[in-house]
């Protein structure tokens, strides 16, 4: 037997869990034979198709995502033209729903798998070529010979602890910048937007196991992990364990997703306690308003993630992130403002504002007209509208994430960003306005390009802000013949008798450059002997 396995991602950098997880289970099988075509979405599909029909396989396979089916689905119609007799079977997130109307609408499809296939795809692969057999299999989809509809539930793996890990597969990626490490399946909590958010009891493997498979990550000088525990701390001393186990792989960085709610004090000193730059965290907190989580099922006191949020952003020795979901029932478009106000006033490491995915599976998708959700019945499944919020509103709310990621996500614009957004009520919505009215907002632009577009509109609206514009563009090493560093004074600049030293060490062989301002002055010095366009040394009287 043939298995053809279709990896499909949505770029170089991802790669699915799923065909190393379920070939781990049965790699010593000799009358299994694996192939696989690894591609992204933005590839050309008759080459993919090319390339795959010459492994003649007798079983097709996938995962299909919000992301990836689209493009799956014209690779596998083409596929099964040119290969009838193959079987095709696909699994993923996007079958956590009921697939009813997905197999009467696509004959090329023979089954699709609904949960984690680990244990049970492998019993499928035992009768792979008699149809007849296949309802004895939790968690397959399909249409039996009168064409109706067998639905055999959602899969579970019972024993999660004795998997074989998937880095033990020949189909493990190393190539990629970052691995995912599952320690955990299923979630404490009950986000109706979440595909987790049902997946009960929480199954865990030990941390002596966890340690092995680390140990394996870091001799293959992997540099990042994503953990992937839906929640890193619902379980305070799982968690303290996994941080005293993160300690021992120097040089590799955890991204972990925590919930602020559940800081006890205890897990509060371990985070303040870890190496820099060990930790990079992802806050879950959607909305900081009690009526629209309490709505979505999401559990945890409101006023402990706050407390909890401001502690994580103070922490120097790692990068908090926040995300909020536009288009949750109940969450207006003024409330978006005031949260990253809040957001920005912690000092969040970055803020991320997505668009709700009303997904397959979820509460969120069999309670949508019920909350007033309207969203789009095709991948990758956005919310249009909803009672509290607009299709307008939600298009703003997009545009309004895209100056969050130039800018306020952006290094070299953060801190100005942030300075505006505290200090000027209405910078936000001006200078989306600006943006959206110059046409830009929608297209990539350079960091230059941003900081143009940045100054340009301080000079219109908060004049008083360009020089801290300016000193953002010089400390970025961006072109002193440029806008933002018209004022600057290049030519014959003398140390003054006094400076207050904000970076570097200053020597005789620096390059000097002024910036005046309303009190005093910048200083910039510049190496011109490697001719770098960074200031090494910045000052300021």
């Amino acid at each position: 037997m043939k298995i053809l396995w279709i990896d499909l991602n949505s770029s170089y950098a991802h790669a699915s869990l799923a065909l190393p997880a379920i070939h781990a289970q049965i790699k010593g099988n000799p009358d299994i034979e694996w192939e696989i075509v690894s591609c992204t979405i933005n590839e050309n599909i008759g080459m993919i198709v090319k390339n795959a029909a010459k492994c003649k396989p007798d079983i097709i396979a996938a995962t299909a995502w919000l992301f990836n089916k689209e493009i799956l689905l014209h690779i596998i119609c083409r596929l099964k033209a040119l290969l009838p007799d193959s079987k095709v079977i696909l699994g993923g997130p996007e079958f956590l729903g009921n697939n009813k109307d997905f197999l009467l609408s696509t004959p090329f499809v023979d089954c699709v798998f609904r949960g984690e296939g680990e244990e049970n795809v492998p019993l499928w692969l035992q009768i792979w070529d008699k149809p007849e057999k296949w309802n004895m299999i939790e968690g397959i989809c399909f249409l039996d010979s009168q064409k109706q509809y067998i639905d055999k539930g959602i899969a579970r793996v019972q024993y999660f602890e004795k998997l074989i890990p998937p880095e033990e597969s020949k189909f493990f990626n190393w190539e990629k910048p970052f691995v995912q490490l599952e320690t955990t399946r299923g979630c404490f909590n009950t986000c109706a937007f979440c595909v987790s958010g049902g997946e009960k009891p929480v199954r865990t493997i030990n941390t002596e196991q966890i340690r092995k498979r680390l140990q394996i990550i870091q001799q293959h000088k992997i540099k990042n992990v994503r953990i992937l525990d839906r929640t890193f701390n619902y379980n305070n001393k799982r968690a303290l364990e996994l941080l005293k186990l993160f300690r021992e792989f120097s040089g590799i960085r955890f991204h972990l997703e925590i919930h602020p709610a559940l800081l006890t004090n205890e897990l509060k000193t371990a985070l303040a306690d870890m190496p820099t730059g060990c930790l990079h965290l992802e806050a879950g907190i959607q909305s900081l308003h009690e009526n629209v989580l309490m709505q979505s099922r999401r559990s945890g006191d409101l006023q402990r993630s706050l407390e909890g949020l401001r502690y994580l952003c103070s922490l120097t020795n790692m990068e908090t992130h926040a995300d909020l979901i536009a288009g949750l029932p109940l969450y207006k478009l003024e409330q978006i403002f005031e949260d990253i106000h809040v957001l920005a006033h912690f000092g969040a490491g970055e803020i991320q504002l997505e668009s709700l995915k009303v997904l397959p599976g979820t509460e969120m998708r069999k309670r949508a007209e019920e909350w007033g959700i309207r969203y789009s019945p095709y991948p990758p499944y956005e919310v249009l509208e909803t009672n509290e919020i607009t299709a307008e509103e939600l298009q703003y709310a997009r545009q309004l994430s895209r100056l969050l990621d130039g800018y306020y996500n952006t290094p070299v614009w953060q801190k100005i960003t942030r300075q505006l957004i505290l200090s000027e009520s209405g910078f936000l919505k001006s200078f989306l306005n600006f943006l959206i009215a110059s046409d830009v907002i929608d297209k990539p632009l350079s960091i230059e390009k941003r900081g143009l577009l940045l100054y340009d509109f301080c000079k219109q609206v908060y004049p008083e802000y360009t020089v801290h514009v300016s000193v953002a563009w010089i400390i970025a090493g961006l072109s002193l013949k440029k806008a933002p560093a018209e004022k600057v004074m290049t030519k014959h600049q003398n140390p003054p008798s006094s400076w207050n030293i904000l970076q570097g060490k200053y020597k005789d062989s620096l390059k000097l450059c002024r910036l005046p301002h309303k009190t005093g002055n910048y200083w910039f010095g510049f190496e011109l002997e490697t001719q770098t366009h960074v200031p090494v040394f910045i000052a300021e009287n």
